[in-house]
């Protein structure tokens, strides 16, 4: 795919994402989960580019670090997405502040790493953010699914990272 496709697909892919995930809907616990990131992989690896030839070693260092990155953004946005259970049982989810915290944060380290490797010389190819983006939603998806798995019927709230705080510090306030 030429650059601009790539990224008009990266924004595209990211936006439906985001859009979904910050508004509450109910969790799939099914196996469709993992389609979408299989898609991505399937996408990225049909590319030649994905290491640079002429910097075999830099360029893995910078794929390393951005698979790296992108699993723990997955993991950091499943451990802040808010999740309840509703009286007949459907678990829903819905993103949360220190979501967006974790994408800012996930975000300026890639565009770090782009820097880094364009200080280096080195060519980057889109499919490396399409593996990233992939490993990203994989973790995140799978986590998601677990913490559905273990919430019962009765126990109705799973909490997020930040939860206890903002509960905390608006009962101070009153």
């Amino acid at each position: 795919m030429s650059g601009l496709v790539d990224a008009l697909v990266i924004v595209a892919v990211v936006a439906l994402v985001l859009v979904r995930q910050f508004r509450a809907r109910p969790i799939d616990t099914d196996r469709r989960w993992w389609i979408l990131p299989v898609i991505l992989v399937i996408v990225a690896l049909r590319e030649p580019g994905i290491i640079d030839a002429h910097h075999r070693t830099e360029s893995v260092a910078l794929l390393g670090a951005e698979l790296l990155i992108g699993l723990a953004m997955g993991a950091g946005w499943a451990w802040t997405t808010r999740m309840w259970t509703e009286s007949d049982g459907v678990v829903w989810t819905k993103s949360t502040k220190a979501s967006v915290t974790v994408w800012v944060v996930g975000i300026a380290l890639r565009v770090g790493l782009f820097g880094l490797g364009a200080a280096l010389g080195i060519h980057q190819d889109s499919s490396a953010l399409f593996l990233a983006f992939a490993g990203t939603l994989v973790v995140r998806s799978g986590i998601l699914v677990w913490r559905a798995q273990s919430l019962t019927a009765g126990a109705g709230r799973a909490t997020a990272y930040g939860d206890a705080m903002r509960r905390s510090a608006w009962k101070e306030g009153v």
